[in-house]
Order: structure tokens, then sequence, then C-alpha cells
């Protein structure tokens, strides 16, 4: 079964989607559609900004959901996917590609989403870390020890997880870890403590908009990082998707749970090849490739 997954926040690039602008049709009418539901023309940013332009929340978000979703939309008939998913917010990419969500919904909720993240973020100083070389019960139970708010936010590959929380609650679980035998457990340089409980500010103006929001029924299962396992119902993957902020991304068991429901081949819609490189480490016996602009011309 071939299996669509879409990239989260930190796969950007200075000139991403340039090439899908200049080379198709659809996919320059998506992008000024774009522009005019944004108020802003992030193509601008995108096409030609700095690293540092392409950080501003109010951009990051988009541009990766805009590289992926349109390039899915490029594809056309061959763009054919049995089941989908998203890391964090690739999620949500996924849920345009396979119909419950208009292209200008999705957009919608994704720009809501990485304001509604920052507002939250500028509430309380907070960090996340990335823990490598434990097993995922080892490191639950550091956090749990841990005094302050400091979570396991996303189960990436199989010893690889990263830590969301307060920032002395992170500092002191990456002591722990360390001497717990982490090979590493390196604070990352992000605004904010994503996928943990100090996303509730984010996660409840959120939930106002998705509420707001038609959900369409699926064209495949989308696996969704909350529960890991396909979903269908259009009620529930709203439910799941309000969840989301504030609950771990839990993308290893997604694509174990994936594999197990028959898939064997592996397309990476977006930006980057972050999600290949996870699968490998996941399971190395199915195949993994990029969708790209060549395959989709005619």
């Amino acid at each position: 079964m071939k299996a669509y997954i879409f990239p989260g926040q930190g796969a950007q690039f200075t000139g991403m989607g340039l090439d899908l602008y200049e080379n198709s049709d659809v996919a320059q009418h998506l992008f000024e559609d774009a522009n005019r539901i944004l108020g802003f023309h992030i193509t601008d940013i995108m096409f030609e900004g700095s690293v540092e332009d392409l950080k501003q929340t109010k951009v990051t978000q988009p541009a990766i959901f805009l590289h992926s979703v349109i390039l899915s939309k490029v594809l056309g008939d061959k763009f054919q996917p049995e089941m989908v998913a998203g890391h964090s917010l690739g999620e949500l990419s996924a849920l345009v590609a396979n119909g419950v969500l208009t292209f200008e919904d999705g957009l919608k909720l994704v720009s809501q989403r990485a304001l509604a993240m920052q507002k939250a973020c500028e509430i309380q100083p907070s960090t996340m870390a990335a823990v490598l070389g434990l097993d995922n019960e080892v490191v639950e139970k550091v956090c749990e020890e841990t005094a302050g708010i400091v979570v396991a936010a996303n189960y990436n590959c199989l010893g690889q997880i990263v830590i969301s929380g307060e920032v002395d609650a992170i500092n002191t679980a990456c002591e722990t870890l360390k001497e717990a035998g982490a090979r590493r457990a390196l604070v990352l340089p992000v605004g904010g403590a994503f996928h943990s409980p100090l996303m509730e500010p984010a996660r409840e103006e959120l939930a106002a908009a998705i509420e707001n929001t038609t959900f369409n029924t699926p064209i495949c299962p989308i696996y969704q990082n909350v529960t890991t396992t396909a979903v269908t119902d259009a009620n529930e993957i709203k439910k799941n998707l309000i969840s989301q902020l504030t609950a771990p991304v839990k993308w290893t068991q997604s694509v174990q749970q994936m594999i197990a429901d028959g898939a064997t081949h592996f397309t990476e819609v977006g930006p980057g090849k972050v999600l290949q490189g996870l699968l490998r480490k996941i399971d190395r016996s199915v195949t993994t490739e990029s969708a790209l602009l060549e395959t989709a011309k005619q």
C-alpha cells in the first residue's frame, strides 16, 4: 500500500517552492491564492527570503504547509494515497491532501495555529530538547520525576525522543538523562514547549477555529499523531487535531501501525527528507522516496 507523509516545522529552506511556481500553472495559482488568504506575500519570503525571514512564526508553518500541499496538487492523478500521516504541523497538510480540509481552510488553520503557538510561547519561557540513545520508558520516567513541567513530546524514531517543558525543568531533565546513559540530551533552538501542557492557551484558541471549520470525509485514512491508528471519521479527526497541540507526536508508533496495516511504500511530500531518515531508523524494510516535481509532469 502507498502511504504519503508530510513534514513539520524545521523542514523549511530558502527558495522553497520556487521550482513549483515557475514550472506549474496549478502551483502558481495556488501560491497567489495563498498570498490573498494570508494578507501578505508569503511567496516573496519563501522564494527570496533569508533563513531568518523564514523563521518568523507567521511564515514558517504556512510555508511548509504550502510547499507540501501544492506539491501534492501538482502531482495530479499520480497522487493516489491509500493512507496519509503528517508530523505535527504536517498533519494539517495531510488533511488537505486527503480531502478532509479545503486548501483555504487548511491554510487559515495553519496560520491561526502558528500565531496561537507564538502567543503561548510568550506567556512562559519554555523550550525542547532532543534525547538520543535511551528507551522511551526511561525518558518518560525521568520526565515524571523532574520538578516542574517536562514531558515526552515527539517520539521521532527508536532511540530519539524530544522532550518539552519549562526551561529549568528541561535543563534538569537533560542532566539526569545524561547520567542515565543518554548519548545526547541537547536543548534545541526553538521558541517554546510545543506538544506540552504549556500549549494549552494555543489549544483553546485553535479549538474554536477548528470547531468552526468544515471537516469532510477523507478519501483515505489518516494516522493521527495523537491516536497512531487509522481514522476516517471527520468528527474524530477534528477532536484529535484539537488535542494535538498539548499531546505528544507519536510518530514512531504511527509509522509502525501504518506498516502493520500494509504500508510498503512511503512518499514524503514537502521540503526536505527528515521523515525518510526517521523511517529508515524505524523500519528499513519499507521503500521511501521524495515526491518530485519531475515525476508530476505529464
